[in-house]
């Protein structure tokens, strides 16, 4: 989806985020501190930075001097809860939002994905093996054919695709899709939905080129 750059020097936020952006279909990196993020901006290109004000060397705001002198990367600050002196001076710095710890990683999701939105850089469109999907008019075809999926099965393969290449488990699964349209999902009706979303994206539903199974493991889709 995107290619972020976490520039955090709290060992444990750095685990606990990677591992759940990742699980959101997007690429991130980490440094702890301003000369190792400056080194990484230098030569990698970002899709946006999510940067923390206290580093372990230096501090945020000269990183997001230098990204915003060199570019159009979005910044969203991370900062301490009531800091409002940070939040101004980061705002007034250029960057595009902010969000204070402690905060909830949905909600730094979604914060993500409006920022990428505004400024062009959220990838809207996904293709794979003949299959098409466009986040933002929700349409998926195969091979120019348009595919009409209920809400759970939509939902079920934005899942698989943000997370190309990962063995998902069936309870990952379950933990993302359960509550979708209100109802509860178990692990009968995961596969009854499988199977569903495979007669429909499949060539051949009984032997699956998308969305594969993973013995003993779980399901992923790509290599």
């Amino acid at each position: 989806m995107a290619n972020l750059l976490l520039v955090e020097d709290d060992k444990s936020i750095v685990a606990n985020l990677t591992e759940f952006l990742k699980t959101e279909g997007f690429t991130i990196d980490s440094v702890s501190g301003q000369s190792a993020a400056l080194e990484k901006i230098s030569c990698t290109k970002y899709d946006l930075i999510l940067l923390d004000v206290s580093l372990s060397d230096g501090n945020g705001f000269a990183v997001c001097h230098a990204v915003k002198e060199n570019g159009d990367v979005p910044v969203i600050f991370l900062t301490a809860s009531g800091d409002e002196y940070s939040v101004v001076t980061g705002l007034d710095m250029g960057a595009d939002d902010y969000i204070s710890k402690p905060f909830r990683p949905r909600e730094l999701v979604s914060r993500i994905k409006n920022v990428l939105k505004r400024s062009g850089k959220l990838q809207n469109v996904i293709e794979y093996d003949g299959l098409r999907i466009d986040t933002v008019r929700a349409a998926v075809t195969k091979n120019g054919r348009e595919i009409f999926l209920s809400a759970l099965e939509y939902k079920l393969l934005l899942v698989f695709f943000y997370n190309k290449g990962i063995v998902l488990s069936r309870n990952k699964l379950l933990e993302e899709i359960w509550d979708i349209a209100g109802e509860f999902v178990n692990d009968n009706t995961l596969t009854v939905y499988i199977k569903r979303l495979r007669d429909k994206i499949e060539e051949d539903p009984q032997n699956p080129t998308i969305i594969k199974t993973v013995r003993g493991l779980g399901y992923k889709v790509g290599e």
